[in-house]
């Protein structure tokens, strides 16, 4: 960790600079101005992935236990998800500013899940480096989608926190707290699963309004960059399914995201069921279709993972699109 990083962590909080990249994510959630998190997050996935800390974890030592909701802003007025006002399909200017303040709202609680992943799971159970360093990358990359999120409203004339917006996405995070599994499979697998079948609609609205600087925002740095944590999601999933017990985490290996010719159907097929009844369990309702299945597909989620559960075609009709 370079000096100028640990002062600056050290003046902010009153606090001894963090020593384990566990010791960064705790200290990140008790963050409460996003903007700071995410610069935080920035300077701590740096120093992560250059070597500069040395260790994911203290062993000697028990983790405190991540809140059970991370510090937040009270700038940003909250609304029970039924009371939000709808955002509207990029029609007008009012209805652009909603979606693009949503996105940014979703932003700022992905930076929050993905390090509330590594210091509540991370040590608990002994996870490997690559674990470290995926979670690292995709914090760092939520914090860098909030960021030009947020400019964008102010180049708009705007700004995060100027409009309500609900926090549904930690309360699924809080369903899934107690188990890995789950988390990756809701929060990586279904909710930015369902971010990249939204995505092209999105950004063909704010072209279509003749914002073509936000939609190439989010074609050229926030997709592409989604598609990676959606493959971080079924990548440790598969992990976890296909780790023994018994193994040293350190040393078994690390599958890749779209399944190998040497894997045994059999043993693929155990994951994908073991999927489909971790969800049905932990998410409410069924998948909507359609399915962006090029995205899923480069993400290392093929059609069988989340088609069995899919709502019914006939039904699409009846069902509102769940905000993510």
């Amino acid at each position: 960790m370079d000096a100028a990083g640990a002062t600056a962590v050290d003046q902010a909080e009153g606090l001894p600079p963090p020593k384990t990249l566990v010791d960064w994510a705790l200290q990140i959630l008790d963050t409460a101005d996003p903007d700071e998190k995410a610069r935080l997050g920035d300077l701590a996935a740096t120093q992560w992935l250059r070597g500069a800390i040395p260790l994911p974890y203290d062993p000697a030592q028990s983790p405190r236990a991540p809140p059970d909701r991370p510090a937040r802003s009270d700038a940003v007025r909250l609304l029970p998800p039924s009371r939000m006002p709808k955002l509207g399909k990029g029609g007008s200017a009012q209805s652009r500013l909603a979606m693009l303040h949503s996105l940014a709202h979703t932003e700022s609680w992905a930076v929050d899940l993905s390090w509330d992943i590594v210091a509540r799971f991370g040590a608990q159970l002994h996870m490997p480096r690559e674990f470290f360093d995926d979670f690292a990358r995709v914090a760092q990359d939520e914090g860098r989608h909030f960021a030009v999120l947020s400019a964008r409203l102010r180049e708009l004339g705007s700004h995060y926190g100027a409009l309500p917006a609900h926090d549904g996405l930690w309360d699924s995070a809080m369903s899934t707290s107690h188990c890995l599994l789950a988390r990756l499979a809701v929060e990586h697998c279904v909710h930015e699963a369902r971010g990249l079948d939204v995505l092209p609609t999105t950004i063909s609205r704010f072209r279509a309004g003749g914002d073509e600087q936000t939609a190439k925002l989010l074609e050229d740095i926030i997709y592409p960059e989604e598609v990676t944590h959606c493959a971080a999601g079924v990548r440790w999933f598969r992990y976890l399914c296909l780790r023994p017990r018994t193994s040293d985490p350190i040393i078994h290996p690390i599958p890749e995201s779209k399944p190998q010719s040497s894997e045994l159907p059999e043993s693929g097929t155990a994951i994908i069921k073991r999927f489909h009844s971790i969800v049905r369990e932990h998410f409410r309702g069924p998948l909507k279709p359609p399915f962006n299945t090029e995205a899923r597909k480069a993400a290392g989620f093929e059609p069988a993972w989340y088609e069995p559960l899919a709502v019914k075609e006939a039904e699409t009709q009846t069902i509102e699109p769940r905000e993510v």
